[in-house]
């Protein structure tokens, strides 16, 4: 005997009669279920939250909350906030390794400090932009007394400063933000989008405090913004500049005539 393959309940394992089936077929239709998202257009079918974990996966650099909603094309940027919130949530339910981070006012996917050792070692290889002492030590100064000209940097460090500052410039940590009123317009230096980036600061508000001779002085008053070109970008492996207190140069001691013992 040949025909149509008998439709059985779903619950009890009964076959259906022909109307029975022909409902159950209907009521799927009509109820959207399977036979509706088999067909259904998959940007239907997705969530605004899934959009957005996509969007932060897909990137190597913090992205916006307005970017995110101008990508998506409704909402706004306390729903993408809320969005975001929900998201950690289930990183953290799940035992994820990362988490989502606001950084330099966007968010970035990162993992976890405790990983920090295994996702070292996959680095390992890469070829590293690495800063010397000197130039950390320079960069934590345009930091904190930003904007700041190379005069100053050097009346805190005692010696010249201006092939670090070229450095730092290179490798997109400093830039130049305008010029002071003083005897000759000297440049300003201060630090870039990229510096907040690297040391995973959502604003400056969030550098350590530190006492000492380099606080002394108030910092300037920022002058017009100057453009800059932009310039290669350095390796995650660029070190934090630490919050130190750097030393002024000891004072020379008093210089004392030699004796004339011909006088004695």
């Amino acid at each position: 005997m040949t025909g149509e393959p008998a439709t059985t309940d779903a619950a009890s394992g009964a076959p259906l009669s022909g109307d029975a089936s022909n409902d159950a077929s209907s009521a799927r239709s009509d109820g959207g279920t399977e036979s509706d998202a088999a067909h259904m257009p998959v940007e239907q079918s997705l969530s605004a939250v899934q959009i957005i974990e996509a969007l932060l996966f897909s990137t190597d650099a913090p992205l916006p909350p307005a970017k995110i909603v101008k990508v998506l094309g409704v909402g706004d940027v306390r729903e993408v906030r809320r969005h975001i919130a929900a998201l950690n949530e289930r990183y953290t339910n799940i035992g994820a390794a990362f988490r989502i981070h606001e950084i330099a006012g966007g968010y970035q996917v990162c993992t976890l400090p405790v990983f920090h050792s295994w996702v070292a070692r996959l680095n390992k290889t890469r070829q590293e932009t690495r800063l010397s002492p000197a130039a950390l030590e320079t960069l934590a100064i345009v930091a904190y007394k930003q904007p700041v000209t190379r005069a100053d940097i050097e009346a805190v460090r005692g010696v010249s400063s201006g092939d670090l500052l070229n450095r730092l410039r290179e490798v997109d940590l400093v830039r130049i933000v305008g010029r002071a009123e003083d005897l000759g317009r000297p440049m300003l230096y201060g630090t870039t989008r990229r510096f907040l980036e690297v040391f995973g600061l959502a604003s400056l508000d969030e550098l350590p405090r530190v006492e000492g001779p380099m606080m002394i002085s108030p910092p300037r008053q920022q002058a017009a913004e100057q453009p800059v070109c932009d310039a290669e970008s350095p390796s995650e492996s660029v070190a934090a500049p630490q919050a130190e207190t750097i030393s002024p140069s000891a004072e020379a001691a008093p210089f004392e005539a030699p004796r004339d013992d011909s006088q004695a």
